[in-house]
């Protein structure tokens, strides 16, 4: 592994962790995640993303909002409580469906981020 790629994924590690620990704290402090510090904080995270380019389609590491919650859906083990739950009762125990609420919450805003930053240039060019 070179260099450069290591730093990459030192990076985009750095940056997933991050998230994942601002959920967990919103979480232990029963704080939404859209109002600050966690917001301005998920924002922060999202720009450093973006700038490394780990929001684009085709992004390795992929840190877009489907593979942020991907990534952090599989280390909760949220995809197989889904799946056990619909087997079984039905439901998913309430730290799951904490956590799933709360990277719903991530997902949502990171791709409104994502929107909204690939769009800055079409609302902020000059007009003849």
């Amino acid at each position: 592994m070179s260099a450069a790629t290591n730093e990459t994924d030192q990076l985009a590690t750095r940056i997933l962790n991050r998230v994942e620990e601002l959920i967990l704290t919103a979480e232990r402090e029963t704080k939404p995640l859209e109002l600050d510090p966690f917001r301005s904080e998920l924002f922060t995270l999202f720009v450093t993303a973006n700038g490394a380019g780990y929001t684009r389609d085709d992004a390795n590491p992929d840190l877009s909002a489907d593979g942020l919650c991907r990534t952090l859906g599989a280390r909760w083990g949220l995809a197989n409580a889904a799946k056990n739950a619909m087997e079984s009762s039905g439901r998913m125990s309430p730290d799951q469906m904490s956590r799933m609420r709360l990277l719903w919450s991530v997902m949502r805003m990171w791709m409104e981020w994502s929107y909204a930053w690939d769009r800055w240039v079409e609302f902020h060019q000059e007009t003849p």
